[in-house]
């Protein structure tokens, strides 16, 4: 029976969700900017360039309504009075915008301003014409490559949550062969001991091999002893079998790999056998270590019984990896395996052979002494009455 006192019961903090939440709103935010700046520099008017000699010839029949000049670029821009409108783009009248306007590289501002005198004295045109110093170089080029600056930036900023660098951390696409097991190390404050494991004491006894293993090695390879592979813990549901392991881990003083057997499966072809990969490269690492595996039945489940259409089974691969690093050429000295499962009866063979499991540990149904036990662990930290009898709430249960 597990007791809620551990460290392992409680989850880190972080704050990974509501970064990530915060950085989405930041990113819907930058699209919303983009869409925008498009739909404002998305101008449905037709721009038409032509020459000095040209636009002179036009002005002298008094088709513009407005004239800008842009005195430091040389350069003009001239709306087309609507009535006029054929007689600029001719057969391409219908097709031009609502304003549509005309662009003219001009000799200069004085030479524009000579020939516009004598256009009005000569044909009276009733153009009107401001005059503008046109030193707006930046807002241009942020108009016209605003929005492309901006989507760079946004891929940018996708590519880097995709890879994990921008917080994504394990989550990432690029980062998803990672196994996902949680560390347990000696930097702890608080460890599960055997003192917090209450019954289980047959199961205590068959497992406390692997802890004095773990603790004086030498004392054992001197004598040619090796570490043993791995134990199953097997068992119904709620009868401790995590807690023990936890237990185990606390005890020998070792780091601890956790994770469930649900992390290895994906939808992604390979990646399972790929996190099977990294676990162990990281278990090496710390060896001696231990690295328990719950729920070892989602991935540990007899091949060739279940006939799947899919000519590659992910989790028959998932499986296979399992299976060479507990035991194939590689050597894994110092990494003891440790899986729970209460469905022990559909588990692979070749997983339960010697050699991978070297034992089963059947941990089974409190009886009486050890649900009284068990109801100590848990009034421990209570502040309880003397009329509370424990051997009287063990009866109950």
């Amino acid at each position: 029976m597990e007791n809620n006192n551990n460290a392992f019961n409680k989850p880190p903090k972080n704050n990974k969700t509501k970064m990530f939440r915060f950085n989405l709103y930041w990113m819907y935010g930058i699209i919303f900017i983009m869409l925008a700046a498009l739909y404002m520099t998305n101008d449905s008017s037709t721009t038409k360039e032509m020459g000095w000699t040209e636009f002179q010839k036009l002005a002298n029949k008094n088709v513009f309504e407005k004239i800008t000049v842009f005195n430091k670029k040389n350069t003009l821009e001239a709306t087309i009075k609507k009535g006029q409108l054929g007689v600029v783009f001719k057969e391409d009248s219908a097709l031009v915008g609502d304003s549509p306007m005309v662009f003219v590289k001009i000799p200069s501002a004085d030479k524009f301003s000579d020939f516009y005198d004598k256009a009005v004295e000569k044909n009276n045109i009733d153009t009107s014409v401001s005059f503008e110093e046109g030193d707006d170089t930046f807002w241009n080029f942020f108009i016209s490559f605003g929005p492309i600056i901006l989507l760079v930036l946004v891929w940018i900023f996708l590519m880097k949550r995709m890879s994990g660098n921008a917080g994504g951390g394990a989550g990432g696409v690029f980062s998803v062969g990672k196994a996902k097991a949680q560390l347990f190390d000696k930097d702890n404050d608080k460890k599960v001991t055997f003192k917090d494991v209450a019954g289980l004491s047959e199961a205590k006894q068959e497992i406390e091999e692997i802890v004095a293993f773990l603790r004086n090695p030498e004392k054992y390879t001197e004598l040619g002893g090796k570490i043993p592979k791995g134990a199953l813990l097997v068992g119904p549901p709620g009868t401790g079998k995590t807690l023990l392991a936890k237990a185990v881990a606390g005890e020998a003083n070792v780091p601890f790999f956790s994770l469930s057997g649900s992390d290895f499966v994906e939808m992604f072809v390979g990646v399972g056998a790929s996190r099977v990969r990294d676990l162990f490269r990281q278990a090496k690492e710390k060896a001696p270590c231990i690295v328990f595996i719950d729920e070892i039945d989602a991935v540990g489940r007899a091949r060739g019984k279940n006939a799947n259409m899919n000519s590659n089974d992910e989790r028959e691969n998932t499986l296979n990896q399992l299976l060479t690093e507990m035991d194939g050429f590689g050597s894994n000295s110092g990494v003891i395996i440790l899986a729970a499962t209460n469905r022990a009866d559909i588990l692979d063979k070749a997983l339960l052979r010697a050699g991978r499991f070297d034992r089963q540990i059947h941990v089974e149904l409190p009886d009486l002494n050890e649900r009284k036990e068990i109801f100590g662990v848990h009034l421990r930290p209570i502040k309880i009455d003397e009329s509370v009898d424990a051997e009287f709430l063990a009866r109950q249960t």
